[in-house]
C-alpha cells in the first residue's frame, strides 16, 4: 500500500486546481509551488499520479505533448505541483512551439511562488540536446532545481549506475545538482523524492 501522507502532508487531498492555456491564466503567487519540466514522453503524468498516490488523476496521453497547458494539482492546500507542458516535438507546427515557449517562459518569469523544478530525463535516454536548452532556461531565471531520472525499471543495475554516472556527470549541469533515480511502476526514489519537495516547499 502507498504511503499517503507525507510530513504531515495528506495526499487524499488532492485535486486539479487550475488548467493554463495562456501566460495571463497563470498564478504566481500563494502557495509554494514545485514544477514538473521534462520532454514530452519523459514521463511527467506517470510521475505525478506516482507521487500522488493516483492512477489517473494526470492523464497520460497516448499523443505526447498533444496539449499545451501548465496544469496545477493543489496538494492538501500545502503545496501545487505543477505540471509543464512536455517539449521535444520536432515536427510540430511552429504557433504550437511558440504557444509552448510563450506559456513556459510566461510561468518562470517572476514566479514568487516557484520553489523548485523537477527536470525529468529519461534514464535510458540520457540528456538530449531539448533537456540542456531547458536547463539553459532554467539558467536564465536563476531557478532552483534537480534531476529526475524516470523509468528507471527499464534498466539492470549495472546499466542503472552506468547511467546515473554519465547523467551526474554531465557539464549541462549546475554543480552539485542533485540526481533522483525514480520509478512510477515500482514506486522507487518515491519517499525520498517528497522528503527533498517538502524541504523546499514547506
Amino acid at each position: 500500500m502507498e504511503e499517503m501522507n507525507f510530513g504531515g502532508v495528506n495526499l487524499h487531498n488532492v485535486e486539479l486546481r487550475l488548467t493554463a492555456g495562456l501566460p495571463s491564466q497563470l498564478v504566481k503567487e500563494g502557495i509554494p509551488q514545485i514544477a514538473l519540466s521534462g520532454r514530452s514522453n519523459v514521463g511527467k503524468s506517470s510521475l505525478v499520479n506516482s507521487l500522488l498516490g493516483r492512477k489517473k488523476l494526470a492523464r497520460v496521453s497516448g499523443e505526447p505533448g498533444k496539449t499545451i497547458t501548465v496544469n496545477c494539482y493543489d496538494v492538501d492546500k500545502r503545496l501545487w505541483l505543477v505540471d509543464l507542458p512536455g517539449y521535444g516535438f520536432a515536427r510540430r507546427p511552429k504557433n504550437e512551439i511558440e504557444k509552448w515557449s510563450s506559456l513556459t517562459e510566461g510561468y518562470f518569469e517572476d514566479n514568487a511562488a516557484l520553489k523548485l523544478v523537477l527536470q525529468l530525463v529519461d534514464c535510458k535516454v540520457g540528456l538530449t540536446e531539448d533537456d540542456r536548452t531547458m536547463l539553459r532556461y532554467l539558467e536564465y531565471y536563476h531557478l532552483p532545481y534537480l534531476l529526475v531520472a524516470t523509468k528507471c525499471d527499464k534498466l539492470n543495475k549495472t546499466e542503472l549506475q552506468k547511467a546515473a554516472t554519465a547523467l551526474i556527470g554531465d557539464r549541462s549541469l549546475r554543480p552539485g545538482t542533485e540526481l533522483f533515480l525514480y520509478s512510477s511502476l515500482k514506486g522507487l526514489g518515491r519517499a525520498e523524492l517528497w522528503t527533498r519537495i517538502l524541504r523546499y516547499a514547506l
